[in-house]
């Protein structure tokens, strides 16, 4: 009967070993699927931006008097390669620089959203706190996103970060707003 215990003993420490190999192939594909998530992540942020400056810099162009918010996607998609295909195919968004008189309806509705927030909160908001109040995920790429669309309202005048990261109304702008034409 002894040889029974030792074979046993002997497939209990094979097993052991085998055990011990998985776990530490798991954590290198553990590692390997971390670094995967990060890269794609990075590649989604950088396409969102990429698509964002897009807009902008189609945003700078002439626009016709008939229509200016006139959004060329229809050109866009024809002459794509990727034309007939399922995707989701952006608008230009325009931010038009703020002026005196000028009313909050002039935004794109997802900017709108975000100035009532800053203006209803009590005092300076960052990112992460507007993008559940705007009706979005709380994730990375929708908080970059949502940073990257106050920093535009603040470089065009219609909201202030008198700290980094923390935005409130413009000040110039409720300022001035008494002296609308």
């Amino acid at each position: 009967m002894g040889s029974l215990f030792e074979e046993l003993e002997a497939r209990e420490a094979a097993a052991q070993e085998r055990v011990e190999e998985l776990e530490i192939e798991l954590s290198d594909l553990t590692e390997q699927l971390g670094l995967a998530r990060e890269g794609m992540e990075r590649l989604r942020i950088a396409r969102e931006t990429v698509a964002e400056v897009m807009a902008e810099m189609s945003a700078d162009a002439p626009v016709t008097a008939e229509d200016p918010a006139a959004e060329p996607v229809a050109d866009e998609e024809a002459s794509s390669p990727y034309a007939g295909a399922q995707r989701q195919v952006m608008g230009v968004l325009t931010v038009p620089k703020w002026q005196p008189g000028m009313r909050v309806d002039v935004l794109p509705r997802v900017y709108q959203d975000i100035l009532e927030v800053v203006a209803d909160a009590p005092g300076p908001v960052r990112a992460k706190q507007i993008v559940p109040r705007i009706g979005l995920a709380t994730t990375s790429g929708r908080i970059e996103g949502t940073r990257s669309k106050l920093k535009r309202m603040v470089e065009r005048g219609w909201l202030d970060e008198d700290e980094p990261g923390l935005f409130t109304p413009a000040r110039r702008r409720t300022d001035t707003s008494s002296n609308s034409e």
